[in-house]
């Protein structure tokens, strides 16, 4: 199962509506793809309260998302020593193998500086790309008998990702293009771009799978039309 975007967003008291379908789905992991809580939060009850809940019965995996990198340092220190604390496995820019019987799966959790966040805001963002020669220096040459997910929260640079070889990237970010147009797809990226290319849901791309979840909370715009907050639920199988 995947979770996205929640930015300490409650669904019911003590997100109990959200608990209820997480433990119905029974997932055998769950990951976090970034920008769970506001990078101007001053606390983190609500995601710290859903984190304690679901990390008794499930293992679960966190990346940070923009948001999160947003936070001062003493912020970010006390959110990640909490969940550390809590049971949930961050990952920071590493590999966790997950084996069942003989078989196992590589799950890689990617973040990467902020300059790579296409905002028109930034004005120095506008030349720089992250390419395989980045995605490598960071996490290195992928396992290739095995099977390999990617966390990573931005899906902008997809063709990177699956040309790295990662078989699965899962991301979130976009929420869906917060207003969705029926029969077109969603308007806008929080990067300012009209009609993203990945907005929601699953795509091939050079032959791999990415998925892009719509997220749970809203995000700086506060608007969802016809985009209905969304977990996603993956099967694998061979």
């Amino acid at each position: 199962m995947q979770l996205s975007d929640l930015h300490n967003k409650s669904f019911g008291n003590n997100n109990n509506r959200l608990v209820k379908k997480i433990i119905g789905e029974n997932p055998d992991i769950i990951v976090m793809t970034g920008d769970m809580v506001n990078a101007k939060d001053n606390d983190f009850e609500v995601f710290i309260n859903l984190a304690e809940q679901i990390s008794k019965s499930f293992d679960v995996y966190y990346i940070v998302g923009n948001h999160e990198q947003d936070l001062n340092e003493d912020k970010r220190k006390i959110l990640m020593d909490k969940l550390s604390e809590i049971g949930i496995r961050v990952l920071d820019n590493e590999k966790v193998t997950i084996s069942r019987g003989a078989e196992s799966i590589n799950l890689y959790g990617l973040w990467f500086n902020l300059r790579y966040y296409k905002d028109l805001k930034n004005e120095y963002t506008k030349d720089v790309f992250f390419g395989t020669k980045q995605i490598q220096s960071i996490l290195g040459d992928l396992d290739t008998d095995s099977y390999n997910i990617l966390l990573t929260h931005n899906p902008l640079y997809a063709d990177t990702y699956s040309n790295w070889g990662a078989d699965l990237t899962l991301s979130g970010h976009i929420h869906g293009g917060m207003i969705r147009i029926p029969f077109v797809g969603g308007l806008l990226s929080p990067e300012r771009e009209f009609f993203p290319e990945y907005d929601a849901g699953k795509y091939q791309v050079n032959g791999k799978i990415l998925i892009v979840n719509r997220g749970l909370g809203n995000g700086d715009f506060g608007i969802r039309v016809f985009n209905p907050p969304e977990i996603s639920v993956i099967m694998l199988s061979n």
